[in-house]
């Protein structure tokens, strides 16, 4: 529950926007293990890491100053896919951040990275293909047009290998133009 007030919290009354911030810069949001994050084993369950990820994603919304860009269009954000690879435990009191970033985007969605780490060691890295739909419609936007509204450009860098193999595989990529690395 602690997180999803987190989550409440990050997107209802976001943190300032960072001046100059662009669409494909990192976004660092630093937290704690709690109590309320720890599984049987005690080390964070890894349904937590997902809510984490959210909290972090909210963050990187608020440093573009795009919660009021969105909110006048009426689009939100939702999952289309993810994917957690865990690498070292969190475990309770465990001070660690997580670095989401933007690695391309296609017609359908947006391709982010969180990766977890404390003290510079990687905890677990995230793949997460966003998609944004419109109130009342829950029509899809086209991705362009959300990063063109966040400030950035039209045309995607091109994914990674690794990624544009994960979005085939979890059949979000977009199907009319050829994904990167392919």
């Amino acid at each position: 529950m602690t997180r999803q007030l987190q989550l409440l919290a990050a997107s209802t009354m976001p943190r300032r926007a960072v001046p100059g911030r662009s669409v494909l810069d990192p976004s660092v949001t630093r937290m704690r293990v709690r109590p309320g994050d720890l599984d049987f084993y005690l080390h964070v369950n890894n349904g937590v890491y997902l809510q984490m990820m959210d909290v972090a994603r909210s963050n990187y919304i608020a440093d573009l100053g795009g919660f009021p860009l969105l909110q006048d269009k009426g689009w939100y954000p939702v999952v289309a896919a993810s994917t957690v690879k865990y690498r070292r435990s969190l475990r309770l009191w465990d001070r660690f951040e997580i670095t989401t970033r933007v690695l391309g985007w296609d017609e359908r969605v947006v391709y982010l990275e969180q990766v977890f780490t404390r003290r510079g060691d990687l905890c677990a890295r995230g793949l997460v293909a966003g998609r944004f739909l419109e109130r009342g419609t829950g029509e899809r936007v086209p991705a362009p047009a959300v990063v063109g509204l966040l400030g950035g450009e039209p045309v995607s860098p091109a994914l990674a290998d690794d990624v544009a193999a994960w979005a085939r595989a979890v059949d979000v990529a977009h199907r009319d133009a050829p994904v990167a690395g392919s």
